[in-house]
């Protein structure tokens, strides 16, 4: 079997260096920062196997690129709409639909969405779900905080995560961002 070939392209953000993978149809397979290339490369390898994709260098600009800047520029809504497509678990797929649901500015807990999702007692199971996603801030995975309020792991680093919150207005006052904590 052959493998896919997806578009390597790399946008400079705020909070730093941002890798893109898109398919030929323009989907958005996944996105990480560079400084966690690897864990971008492991999450790939999990969805389509050892040898499953072939990286290529973007030839052009990508639309999820642009939407991308064009998020950290401040149009926060530039990338709900944006198409993405992975190989996953029904489950998984479900919690990050529910994930693009959260609007910017706006946080949820775990248990929280679990519930949303018809499955109180899986709130360990939506926090599997959600650090398995490889598609970071357009599914946006930084918007899930701990049932007391608590800034909780994200991919990227807290610090990233605290920016991104910051940038969504989701923490509010500076006395917020400074303890790690979302306002509730």
């Amino acid at each position: 079997m052959r493998p896919l070939t997806f578009h390597l392209e790399a946008i400079e953000t705020p909070t730093g260096r941002m890798l893109l993978v898109t398919d030929g149809e323009g989907c958005l397979r996944a996105a990480d920062w560079q400084d966690h290339e690897d864990r971008m490369h492991q999450l790939i390898r999990r969805y389509y196997g050892a040898n499953g994709v072939r990286l290529e260098e973007a030839p052009d600009p990508t639309a999820a690129g642009r939407a991308l800047l064009a998020y950290f520029d401040g149009d926060l809504g530039a990338i709900d709409a944006l198409p993405i497509a992975t190989s996953t678990t029904d489950f998984q797929a479900a919690v990050w639909s529910a994930l693009r649901r959260i609007p910017a500015g706006k946080t949820m807990s775990y248990g929280a969405l679990a519930t949303r999702l018809g499955r109180p007692n899986a709130a360990r199971a939506v926090g599997h779900a959600n650090g398995s996603n490889p598609i970071s801030i357009v599914v946006p995975c930084h918007r899930l905080i701990g049932a007391n309020a608590a800034l909780t792991g994200y991919g990227g680093g807290i610090e990233r995560k605290r920016w991104l919150l910051a940038h969504e207005s989701a923490l509010g006052r500076a006395p917020a961002l400074a303890a790690g904590v979302a306002p509730t």
